[in-house]
Parts: structure tokens; sequence; C-alpha cells
């Protein structure tokens, strides 16, 4: 018979051992699941005031965790706002802001893109032990020298697996949607070329005819410009396909072109393929998917099923999707330890619409402009939703100023990641979504347009006000339209802006719209408010060390020890063969992924 002596010693044991396996459990770092759709508007969403297209899935999220109502992109388009989003930083600090014309990457064998030199919250987890992916849209570059260098790579870039697209949904990517891409100089080339060889069939003609003593020499001279024309025009712009629409598993090119048709469904069981194999230790998962940039989707199981047509039907079946991995999560029995975070890149994109579908960028809500319209505020206010279980009170919503930015820091604060880091211009968002604190760490938050500050905001200690000032806006077009229809998205630049002096002010609190403007006579601190923007500004521009290198005289300066080169210029833009991903021998690339796994 077992001693008493002997039971209390062995029950000590069992208890001890499962009081170990409960710290173990407490102490692991939770997971974080970050869900990102493109160019989403926030009135598109059901908790964000749309009562027609069903969103029920984003919703139970919102009404499990928190909601934060000005959650602000810190560039309203879709490489600017990326770069500063997975570093944490303004995207000008990364040489990631343009100058000009060009907004965004627009070749995947440009040779711009994220400096490896940077540091995004995928690598900072990665050095803490953390199982990081990223499945979906990258577009933040590829190659710097040569193919296969990588360097602008998500896997250079703290992610451990990738599946997706390296660059982004464009138009050119279906057959019959036209072209984004340098339309205007598509055009120029392909007349350049046409009038090339009108010419030289002419002077042919008329040497053969013997009405003319042509020079051969200079028939051959025009018949290689004709052939160079044609290469400049035909390799980048009518194979846009071929080259920019492919899906890339880690480095490796494993579908060129695409099959958009199934695209949403293979994201979708890659990210719940990629929860399932990490289920026992901490990870990262950045789920960005290629809604609701057009092109639109036409899954069948969602069309005709909205009341607003093609968008809402696509709008519908993002909101499927993001129950699909909630659900994956939650049948894991991981809810409890992963932060879920949904949100959009920036707001929709008004001008793009067409008389076949009608209407196919989002919808702002009550916000003005969109997409590319500066520092207004329905091309940056975005959804941000927060779920937790156990951590996070379930249905509280946050009317403070928050960020994109505002992520890396909030990641490394649950990392317990508390190494040194350069400059950042996000603030840990726990205490606020926590309950701890009720004010933002941003009383003052900057917004570019490009390179350029466009505008800022400020939110007064022991105030409710938040003061917007717009130092020039974009120039709507035609005059009196809400966008600009005219170029089909806004520039930044030129005469494509307008500057304010004294600059426009708005109290967002009282006029959320930004449809009156202040005055002396209808605000008493209206001085006062321009002089401390004033004042915030110069502090904001003496943290910018160096200037980034640009030719641009407008250009800003940059936090960094060195000088930060602009990713955004032309001659980093342009398709380069020698960058191109190609699965086969360039230039015959093609290939198909191998689904039967799937």
């Amino acid at each position: 018979m077992r001693s008493p002596l002997s039971a209390h010693l062995l029950l000590s044991l069992l208890l001890l051992a499962g009081n170990d396996a409960t710290g173990e459990e407490v102490g692991r770092k939770p997971n974080f699941v970050l869900m990102m759709v493109d160019d989403l508007g926030i009135g598109d969403v059901g908790c964000y005031g749309n009562d027609t297209i069903r969103t029920p899935n984003i919703d139970r999220l919102a009404s499990e965790g928190v909601k934060l109502t000005q959650h602000i992109a810190a560039a309203p388009l879709c490489t600017p706002s990326r770069a500063a989003f997975m570093t944490g930083r303004y995207a000008f600090r990364s040489g990631m802001g343009s100058t000009g014309r060009v907004q965004v990457l627009l070749f995947l064998a440009g040779s711009g893109g994220l400096p490896p030199s940077e540091t995004t919250f995928a690598k900072r987890l990665q050095q803490q032990g953390y199982t990081t992916g990223l499945v979906g849209k990258w577009h933040l570059g590829v190659n710097c020298e040569h193919r296969g260098d990588h360097c602008h790579h998500p896997n250079q870039h703290g992610f451990s697996y990738f599946y997706g697209l390296p660059f982004t949904l464009f138009n050119d990517c279906m057959p019959g949607e036209g072209s984004d891409v340098l339309v205007d100089l598509q055009h120029a080339l392909r007349n350049l070329t046409m009038l090339l060889g009108v010419g030289l069939f002419t002077l042919v003609c008329v040497r053969v005819c013997g009405l003319l003593d042509v020079s051969l020499r200079l028939l051959v001279a025009l018949f290689l410009l004709a052939v160079l024309a044609t290469a400049v025009w035909y390799m980048p712009f009518k194979l846009l396909s071929t080259w920019n629409c492919i899906i890339m598993r880690n480095q490796e090119v494993i579908e060129q072109p695409m099959a958009v048709e199934t695209l949403p469904q293979r994201l979708l069981g890659e990210a719940q393929s990629f929860i399932k194999r990490n289920v026992d230790h901490p990870f990262l998962l950045f789920f960005s998917l290629a809604h609701i940039h057009t092109p639109l989707f036409r899954n069948p199981a969602f069309v005709g099923k909205s009341r607003h047509g093609l968008y809402g039907d696509n709008l519908e079946e993002v909101d499927w999707m993001i129950g699909k991995v909630t659900e994956t999560v939650d049948s894991l029995g991981l809810a409890n330890s992963t932060l879920m975070y949904f949100t959009s890149d920036h707001g929709g994109h008004l001008e793009d619409a067409d008389e076949v579908i009608g209407q196919k960028g989002g919808w702002n809500g009550i916000y003005k402009g969109g997409k590319a319209m500066g520092g207004w505020e329905g091309g940056i206010r975005v959804p941000g939703i927060f779920r937790w279980p156990g951590r996070l009170a379930a249905g509280r919503v946050v009317d403070e100023p928050t960020s994109l930015m505002d992520l890396y820091p909030t990641l490394k604060y649950l990392a317990k990641d508390t190494q040194p880091d350069r400059q950042l211009d996000g603030y840990n968002l726990m205490p606020l979504l926590e309950g701890k604190v009720e004010r933002s760490e941003h009383e003052f938050m900057f917004h570019y347009c490009g390179i350029y500050l466009n505008a800022l905001r400020w939110h007064p200690p022991g105030s409710d006000s938040i003061f917007k000032v717009h130092f020039f806006t974009p120039n709507f077009s035609p005059p009196g339209a809400g966008g600009c229809y005219d170029t089909k998205v806004c520039l930044c630049h030129g005469e494509y802006v307008t500057h304010h002096n004294p600059p426009l002010l708005y109290d967002l609190f009282h006029d959320p719209s930004e449809s009156r403007p202040l005055t002396p006579d209808t605000e008493p601190r209206y001085g006062e408010i321009l002089e401390q923007a004033a004042k915030a500004v110069e502090r904001h521009r003496s943290s910018l060390v160096n200037k980034q290198a640009s030719d641009d005289a407008g250009s800003q300066p940059d936090a960094d020890a060195h000088v930060v080169q602009s990713q955004m210029t032309w001659d980093k833009i342009l398709w380069r063969p020698w960058l191109q991903p190609c699965c086969g021998t360039f230039p015959f690339c093609g290939c198909k992924e191998d689904t039967t796994s799937i």
C-alpha cells in the first residue's frame, strides 16, 4: 500500500507540472493575423454605416473586438501606404514617395522597391522567433540589379513564407479590361511606330519606282529605328499580363501569366494552410487580399447576389473570405491567443467606372475625396478593427486618431521586442485598445501626397476637436467634379494642385466631411491653430535629417543617417528585361501552377 507521504509527494509533482504547463501557455507570445483589403472604402462596410452591402463576418470582428473610427493610412495610394504600414514610418523616409506623375510601382521588372536597408515588422518578429508569412499582394518591388537578386522580395524583408502577387492586380491581368499603365505613352509609342512604318514604306516605294534617289543607308537607319520603336512599345506594354501578372511561391515563379478567375480561392487556401501549419508556435500571417482593386472578380457563387452590382458582389466575397480565416483561427482553438486585424490600404477609387459595369471603385461614406486625392479624408480614413477575445473588450469603439503605421510598434510590443530601433512615426496601440488610456499619442499627424507635405491634423490636448490643415489640394477635373476624372487619379505636383495661403482649415469633429472651411470669424482659435500647425511642421522637418536623393527640388529631408535614394524615379520605375521574373527561358516565360495537391 502506498504511504500518505508518497501520495502527497506525487500530488505535489503533478501540481507543479500542471503549473509549469499553464505558465508556458500563458507565457507564449500571441499570434497575429493581419488582413488588408485593397482599395476598400470605409463606407462599404456594415459596421461603418453601410446598410445595403452584406458584411456579417467583418461586422462580427467589430462586435467581438475594438473598432477604430479614425484609422488613417499614411498615403492615399498602394505602394507608399503599404511601405509605411510595413515599416511604421512615413513612406518618404524609405524613398517610397513620388515626385511626379508616377506614384506607385508600375512594372514588376523595375528596380525600385522597399530598400533592403529598411526594417519591417515581419523582420522584427522573425528575430523574436516568429514564423512569418505573407499571402497575397506585395507591390513593393522584387529585384535591384539582376533577375534573381530578390533584394526587395518579401523573403528579404522578414517573411519566411510568401505566396501571391509580387506586384498587384491590374486591368492588364484580365483580357478585355483595358490597360492601367501609362496609356497615353503607349498610344504615343504606337503612333510613332506606325508613323515610322508608313514613312519607311513610302520611301521604299519612291526608291523602287525611281521617283527619288533615296539613300539605302537612310532606309536601313529608318528600318532599325522602326524596329527599336516597335520593341520599346510592344515588349513592355503589349505583354504586360505576362510581365506583371504572376504568382510566386517564395522566390519561384509558379504561374505566368496568372489565372485570375481562381486567384481568390487559392489565396484563401494558402492563408488557411499557413495558420494550420503553425498552430503549435507563434506566427504572423499578413493576408493581403487582391480584392477589391480592379479588375473585379466574377466568382459565380457571388455574381448577382448583392445590391451594388459587381463591386458589391466582390465585397461580399471579401467578407466571406474574412469569415473563413476567422473560422480557421477559431476552430483551431487559437482565438484567445491571436490578435486579428482588419483594414484597407487606403480609400476607395471614385473615378473607376465604366458604362457596362458602372461604379467599380469603393464608397468612402460621408468623407470627401478618395484614392490618390492627397489628404482629403475619403482617401486616407479606412476601416480598422482589432479582435482578441480575453484581452480586448468586445464592442469597444475608439474615436481617437490612429494610423496604419501604429501596427509596427504594437506588434513589437506584443512580441516583447525591446531592441533599439530607428525613428518610428507610429505608436503602440495596446493602451488605447485596452482602455487604459483615453487619448491617442498622435497629437499631430502628417499627410503626404508623394513626397510633398499635403496636410496635417491636430488633436489639441483637452479638446474633442480634430483640426485639419490643408496646405494644397488636388485640382478636380472636370471643374465641379468630386474627383480627377480626366486623369483617372489625382496628381500631387505642378498645375495639378492648388496651394492655399492661408491654408484651408476644418474641424473634423464638427465637420467630418470637410465641407465648411473655418475662418477667423467662425473659429476663435484660428490664428493659434495655424501657428501650432506651423510649429509642428518645423519639428517634423527637423526630424528629417538628410535629403532624399532626387532630381526634384521640392523633396523633403529624410530621417536616416544616410542619403535615402528615391525608389519612385523614372529610371527605377520603367521595365528592364534583365530584372524580369520569369519561369522558363526569358523572354519565353510561361507556366501554370500545379493545383492538384491544393
